[in-house]
């Protein structure tokens, strides 16, 4: 049954109410066109409890818009959605990616995550490519995906709006590697549910890292909202060191947006629910609104915080990983680097959850109090304890 408008409602009852679902849900599919925007198509999801979002089908299948209500819940940068053809990726000695920033959430990866590196290619048998040259973040965010399709789909009287693509990020004497990605939500629902696979379609053995850049802006975000976590550490800080609380901006309490702020950066150990799962959640008090993200600990061990509280571009990030904040040579080093082989593949799923009210706010704390509770000082000395990862490998 689906809830809907106060009441609870079948199929044939909806059904008999309009002479279409897409009076008020449903998923089409659209245009954008004009500026930097112009020709990137876009899928427009609602559930009819006031849940939107858009889907970049052209900029990896990642989630633009996203609002409830009217209550915004994604970040909407200077940059806007920009058309990946107007893209440079190696531009800005390799930071042309912040010309492309933009979004409730943005993918990171597939062989490269984190700042700017060069790393030995001799896998790829290829005299001339002695090395790969990656820019900030990776390639796949700005490649257009291939919409293997999208409706709607009944099972009993529930009904699941969905869109599914390929991305690959390929080249020749290189990685060939597709993401395929499944996005769901259900009609009365308030959440988001994301299903990744990432494969290594080629024959070359290749390296593997991933990384959401998940950015949550105004009103979510507002002086006073709460960063919620199961943090059993915080491991590292950008900033640690004599002048760690210079800003005044802890890790915990958000404040209005700064002036002349220079973006912090932690990672927290987080702990995970007897089944796995690891919630995170941003909320704001003052007005019941907030939003929890759930991902799996063994899929992404990693965590950090991204704090971009500058006026004008006033953003926080949840960002689940692959790997370690120090990157891809430190992984090496460490024997953490993935690595996927013809046909192997690694699968990701995380769900976006909104929290409408005071009740589900208490309940999602009370949740996430229950799993780990969290430094209760706004700058705990990170401890630099790096805990081991272990590759975790599956057949597609």
């Amino acid at each position: 049954m689906v809830e809907l408008f106060g009441r609870t409602m079948s199929a044939r009852e909806i059904a008999e109410h309009a002479g279409s679902l897409s009076q008020f849900a449903g998923v089409r599919l659209m245009t954008l066109g004009d500026g930097v925007e112009r020709g990137v198509r876009m899928l427009e999801f609602r559930t009819g409890t006031g849940l939107r979002f858009t889907v970049l089908v052209d900029r990896a299948m990642d989630i633009a818009d996203c609002e409830h209500n009217g209550r915004a819940i994604g970040w909407n940068s200077p940059a806007g959605f920009r058309h990946p053809g107007l893209h440079e990726y190696e531009g800005e000695g390799g930071l042309s990616w912040l010309r492309s920033f933009s979004g409730l959430m943005v993918t990171c990866g597939l062989d490269h995550i984190l700042f700017m590196d060069e790393d030995d290619a001799s896998q790829y048998v290829y005299g001339p490519r002695g090395t790969v040259s990656s820019s900030l973040h990776g390639r796949v965010g700005t490649i257009p995906a291939k919409l293997t399709g999208y409706g709607e789909r009944w099972e009993g009287d529930r009904c699941i709006l969905w869109a599914e693509g390929i991305v690959q990020q390929s080249t020749v004497f290189g990685e060939d590697l597709h993401l395929i990605r499944r996005i769901e939500a259900e009609v009365g629902g308030n959440a988001i549910h994301l299903h990744d696979r990432v494969v290594n379609h080629g024959f070359y053995r290749t390296p593997h890292m991933f990384l959401y850049h998940i950015n949550l802006g105004h009103p979510v975000l507002a002086e006073g909202s709460r960063y919620l976590a199961p943090l059993k550490d915080v491991v590292w800080a950008a900033h640690a060191g004599p002048d760690y609380a210079k800003s005044g901006v802890g890790y915990r309490t958000m404040p209005r947006p700064q002036h002349g702020f220079h973006e912090q950066v932690w990672q927290h150990e987080m702990a995970a629910d007897a089944e796995g799962r690891v919630p995170v959640a941003l909320v704001n008090d003052a007005i019941g609104f907030g939003v929890v993200v759930e991902t799996r600990k063994d899929q992404f061990p990693c965590h950090y915080e991204w704090q971009n509280l500058q006026a004008g571009q006033y953003a926080l990030g949840i960002e689940p990983s692959t790997n370690h904040v120090l990157g891809k040579q430190f992984a090496r080093q460490r024997d953490e680097l993935t690595w996927l082989e013809h046909g192997e593949a690694r699968t990701y799923d995380t769900v976006f959850a909104v929290l409408d009210g005071a009740d589900a706010i208490a309940a999602a704390e009370q949740r996430i109090r229950a799993i780990s509770g969290q430094p209760d000082a706004d700058f705990p000395e990170p401890s630099g304890n790096y805990p081991k990862i272990t590759g975790r490998e599956t057949r597609a």
